[in-house]
C-alpha cells in the first residue's frame, strides 16, 4: 500500500515538509465532502448557500415591524418575530412601496411576501419585499380573545387571587414613559391627596417592539425592590394597536407572579387591555390610579374630627347622666 503523502520542499525555507500528495483545488470540493486536508472555498460555500436560499421561493412572513426607514430609492425596514427575539431585514423599492398600504409604521403587525437572496460576494442575506398588509384586526381580536379564554381558565382573573392594595403605601413603584402626561397624573394627583407620599419611577417604552421586555425589566427591578408596596403601570391611552404590549402573555403572566400588588392604569376604556383583568386593581386613567393607591388626607382630617366629635359627645353625654 502507498503512502497518500510525500515529501517536498518549502520554498521559504527549503526544508522537506510532508503534506497530501494532491490537494485539488478548493472551488472543486463541495461543502458538504469538504475536510481539513480538503477545504472548501469560501466561493464554493457561498454558492450553495446561494442556491438553496433561492429554492424557499418567496415566503409569506408575519411579524411585527421594528424599524421602517424610507429612503428615495426604497424602503428598508427590519420584521420581528412575534414570540422572541428573531428579526430579518427587508428591502422594498420603491417601484414596489408604491403598491403598499401607506401607513405601515413601527409598531405595526404585518404580513410581508419576501424572497430571501444571499449574495455570495459580501455574505449577507436579504429579503426582497414583493407585497405587503396589515394583520386583519379581525385576527389580532381573535389571538386576544383566545388568550382571554385560556388565562381564565386557569384562574388568573379570579378577585379571589387578587392581591389587596395598602391603605397607605410607604413606596409605590411607578412603571410609565419618561417625562409622559401619564407620569406627571400620577404623581400630581398623589401628592395632592398625600403630599409625604414617596415614588419609585422605573421609565420603560410603552409602545412598538420594546414595550414588553422594557416593562418587563422595569416590573423586576421594583419587585426586587423591598420597600416597593405596590407597582402602578401606566399609559396615557392610545389606539388598539398602540396597546397590544398591554396584552402580551410574557407581561400578563410576570405581573400574575408579582409578589407586590399591580395596578394597570392604561387609559383605555372602548378596548382595555388584558393587563386590566390580570391586574389586582384596575384604574380607568393615570389619575384614577393616583385616586386609588394614596388616600385623601383632606378626607382622612375630616373622619377624624368627626369621630373626635362623636367621642366627645359621648363623653360630655356620659358626664352629664351621671352629674
Amino acid at each position: 500500500m502507498t503512502d497518500a503523502s510525500t515529501s517536498r520542499s518549502d520554498p521559504a525555507s527549503g526544508r522537506a515538509v510532508t503534506g497530501p500528495a494532491f490537494a485539488p483545488p478548493g472551488g472543486a470540493v463541495h461543502p458538504r465532502d469538504s475536510s481539513p486536508d480538503h477545504p472548501c472555498s469560501v466561493a464554493a460555500l457561498g454558492t450553495v448557500v446561494r442556491d438553496y436560499v433561492a429554492k424557499l421561493g418567496s415566503p409569506w412572513i408575519e411579524g411585527e415591524v421594528t424599524e421602517w426607514n424610507v429612503r428615495n430609492v426604497g424602503t428598508f425596514a427590519r420584521l420581528r418575530d412575534l414570540e422572541g427575539d428573531a428579526v430579518i431585514s427587508l428591502t422594498i423599492w420603491s417601484r414596489v412601496r408604491d403598491r403598499l398600504p401607506k401607513d405601515i409604521k413601527p409598531g405595526d403587525h404585518i404580513i410581508v411576501c419576501a424572497k430571501p437572496e444571499y449574495r455570495v460576494r459580501s455574505g449577507d442575506l436579504s429579503y426582497t419585499v414583493s407585497s405587503a398588509r396589515h394583520v386583519g384586526l379581525g385576527d389580532l381580536l381573535e389571538n386576544l380573545e383566545r388568550l382571554r379564554s385560556q388565562l381564565r381558565a386557569e384562574g388568573l382573573f379570579d378577585p379571589e387571587r387578587k392581591r389587596p392594595v395598602p391603605f397607605l403605601p410607604h413606596l409605590v413603584g411607578l412603571i410609565t414613559a419618561r417625562n409622559s402626561d401619564a407620569e406627571k397624573d400620577v404623581l400630581r394627583n398623589a401628592e395632592l391627596r398625600w403630599p409625604h407620599v414617596s415614588f419609585r419611577v422605573e421609565h420603560a417604552t410603552v409602545q412598538g417592539d420594546q414595550c414588553v421586555p422594557s416593562v418587563l425589566a422595569a416590573l423586576r427591578t421594583l419587585e426586587d425592590d423591598p420597600a416597593v408596596d405596590v407597582i402602578v403601570i401606566a399609559r396615557g391611552g392610545g389606539d388598539f394597536q398602540d396597546l397590544l404590549g398591554f396584552s402580551d402573555e410574557r407581561l400578563l403572566r410576570a405581573v400574575a407572579r408579582a409578589r407586590t400588588p399591580v395596578v394597570s392604569a392604561i387609559g383605555h376604556d372602548a378596548d382595555r387591555p388584558l393587563l386590566d383583568e390580570v391586574a389586582d386593581l384596575r384604574a380607568s386613567t393615570p389619575t384614577d390610579a393616583a385616586k386609588r393607591i394614596v388616600p385623601d388626607i383632606a378626607e382622612q382630617l375630616a373622619i377624624v374630627r368627626q369621630v373626635r366629635g362623636r367621642l366627645a359627645a359621648r363623653v360630655a353625654q356620659k358626664l352629664q347622666h351621671e352629674g
